[in-house]
């Protein structure tokens, strides 16, 4: 059907990307808006509605109210759905049915499941969505059931299977949405940041989420053969353990004789090693975030614009992305005209891309600031930073500004989170791609650079 209608308006992949999250969103929003969703029975502010709905969508996870205090099980329910579809793309729930109807899914098809992977080629295209969809109800089912166990101990086993479910999904789809204002509102995991089951069962479930359904092909073809690896995947992985093993010990300098001072051994390195995971777009917190020195802070948000990989749950300009810039720099100082890693040499296209990602991300950045802090100058310009690149990031993780902000704020998250998601080139495409490529091209000029 979506290539039917892709046919019939010419919409390129990017059009029809924002279009159809564009109405899942607001289907979202307007079920989130009934009394059903909420435990007041009262309907929620359709602003509101948008705000949440759109954060599940796009697996974000910044909350103008409490999950589990202000929304019923319906509304929780609707969320959950969000975040489900939001993490694996609307293509492969749409194949999934697909498949489930026994219909044939062709060239058109094929190639549209393609980019929505962000895959290189097209062949096995259809069984990489069922590796995908396998391996996230695996993987989303084993975390639900180490999380159910720990749960079911405090809630009682159906409030603790319930919980165990929403979190494990909740997590692999980088979403950061939590049920746990039952104890604290908006207090996310910081009541378990000691626990090291539920802290490495997030953790992985995060991680894994975050390298990308390509990554996954690869181990699963390849198992533990690196050399075999893909240059993707070896970058993605290289770059994931670096960060996280660099970050946690970053974090655990900064913050040991802070917010780390009164914990024992074991919650301390639990805590690094998940406030370096988490910026990457997940959400979840195990400590005070409000009460991070401001060098976390900064730091927290040089890893929200880093984000996950291509092809995943994650947002963020990409590992990949990061990767390509560095080596950039390097290779310039250094006056090479390649670009090179493990033994392979990339194509000239990457580095336009990579640098037209970054540019629009930051550039996106700084206006949501400069409009936020116009619109609400009694916010501090660090806390509007930090909601801003969580937002654009995908992250989720908040100063606690979030319910301070008004509707045109609000707005203007939502825009952020969309973008975050779709991603700001593809958004960009969407509105002004040119169709009418020329083949002139103009003469050459040099200028003076630096």
């Amino acid at each position: 059907m979506e290539t039917r209608i892709r046919t019939k308006f010419k919409l390129t992949y990017a059009q029809l990307s924002a279009i159809t999250f564009f109405t899942i969103i607001l289907i979202g929003a307007g079920l989130l808006s009934l009394p059903i969703a909420s435990r007041s029975g009262e309907f929620t502010p359709f602003i509101n509605s948008l705000f949440t709905a759109t954060s599940a969508v796009c697996v974000t996870g910044l909350v103008v109210y409490d999950t589990y205090s202000y929304f019923s099980v319906f509304g929780q329910s609707v969320i959950l759905m969000l975040i489900q579809i939001g993490g694996l793309g609307f293509m492969i729930i749409a194949t999934m049915f697909l498949l489930m109807l026994r219909k044939k899914i062709g060239v058109k098809e094929r190639d549209f499941l393609r980019e929505s992977v962000n895959s290189i080629h097209i062949g096995g295209i259809v069984r990489l969505a069922k590796h995908i969809l396998l391996g996230t109800f695996l993987l989303e089912g084993m975390g639900a059931i180490i999380l159910s166990i720990k749960f079911s101990s405090e809630m009682g086993i159906a409030s603790g299977i319930l919980n165990g479910i929403f979190h494990s999904i909740s997590a692999f789809c980088n979403a950061g949405f939590d049920l746990m204002g039952r104890y604290e509102q908006y207090s996310s995991l910081t009541r378990y940041s000691g626990d090291t089951a539920v802290n490495l069962t997030i953790m992985a479930l995060i991680v894994i989420g975050g390298i990308g359904f390509l990554v996954w092909e690869d181990v699963y073809k390849n198992k533990l053969a690196f050399k075999k690896y893909q240059l993707h995947s070896k970058i993605v992985l290289y770059t994931t353990f670096l960060l996280i093993l660099c970050s946690a010990i970053i974090f655990y300098i900064i913050e040991k004789n802070n917010l780390l001072a009164d914990m024992n051994m074991k919650e301390r390195v639990l805590s690094s090693l998940f406030q370096a995971i988490t910026p990457r777009t997940a959400g979840f917190n195990t400590i005070d975030t409000a009460s991070l020195l401001e060098s976390s802070k900064l730091f927290t948000m040089f890893l929200m614009i880093i984000g996950g990989s291509s092809g995943s749950t994650a947002g963020g300009i990409k590992t990949t992305t990061f990767v390509i810039t560095i080596l950039t720099v390097i290779s310039s100082v250094r006056n090479s005209a390649d670009l090179n890693i493990f033994g392979r040499r990339l194509e000239n296209g990457v580095l336009k891309r990579a640098y037209s990602i970054v540019t629009i991300y930051i550039l996106g950045a700084l206006l949501a600031m400069l409009s936020i802090s116009f619109i609400q100058p009694e916010l501090m310009l660090s806390d509007i930073g930090f909601e801003v690149l969580s937002a654009i990031g995908t992250v989720g993780m908040s100063t606690g500004i979030t319910r301070q902000l008004v509707g045109m704020s609000k707005f203007i998250i939502v825009v952020l989170m969309f973008c975050g998601r779709i991603g700001s080139l593809a958004v960009l495409m969407a509105v002004a791609e040119n169709k009418n490529n020329v083949l002139v091209k103009n003469p050459v000029e040099k200028i003076i650079i630096g």
